[in-house]
């Protein structure tokens, strides 16, 4: 389902400190520019986090130059990196009616247990993250694979621009995982 117009589409990101919700905020600020808009913005939450503790981020795309800098609050989007935060980080608080929110589960969307006014996608995001081999310490890293994610589900950048974001981001061997983990992700994605 495509979302791309010319309106402003806000992101808010949800995950754990440590998973990269940050850098996955501004590779897709970077994929969406890729993908022909022209105002981009990317905003981390930061506070007292530490590793594990819910953090928030956010993204803000637009055909024109973008000038508002705050935290998203009522998002378009919501990406949620880790499927426990549904319980604990009011990842649907302030959704937009007709909004999307993407998740990293191998749960279907139907048992997420979330209503509203809103469409649930869910994708199986740590399996294209482990498929691809983007593991760092045991652990893997979902939050390049969940931008494939959000292609698919949003349309409003294209799995093409997230791979070139990926690839500015990571030295090639790196890149070369994490852009597989996204291309992975993509398929996966329910749309």
């Amino acid at each position: 389902m495509a979302m791309r117009d010319d309106t402003m589409h806000e992101i808010r990101w949800h995950g754990r400190g440590g998973q990269g919700a940050v850098t996955a905020a501004k590779i897709l600020a970077d994929a969406a520019f890729g993908s022909g808009w022209r105002g981009v913005t990317s905003a981390p939450s930061f506070g007292a986090e530490r590793r594990g503790a819910p953090v928030t981020a956010s993204t803000r795309l637009a055909a024109e130059e973008i000038r508002v800098l705050s935290q998203v609050t009522e998002p378009d989007v919501v990406v949620v990196l880790d499927e426990s935060l549904l319980d604990v980080g009011k990842a649907t608080a302030g959704i937009k009616p007709g909004g999307v929110i993407i998740v990293n589960t191998t749960r279907p969307a139907a048992e997420l247990g979330l209503a509203g006014d809103f469409r649930v996608v869910a994708a199986d995001v740590t399996g294209a993250a482990l498929e691809a081999g983007v593991v760092v310490a045991g652990t893997p890293l979902v939050n390049t694979a969940i931008l494939g994610s959000v292609a698919a589900a949003t349309g409003l950048v294209t799995i093409e621009s997230v791979a070139a974001a990926i690839e500015h981001v990571f030295s090639a061997k790196l890149a070369e995982k994490n852009v597989a983990a996204a291309r992975l992700a993509f398929e996966c994605t329910s749309r």
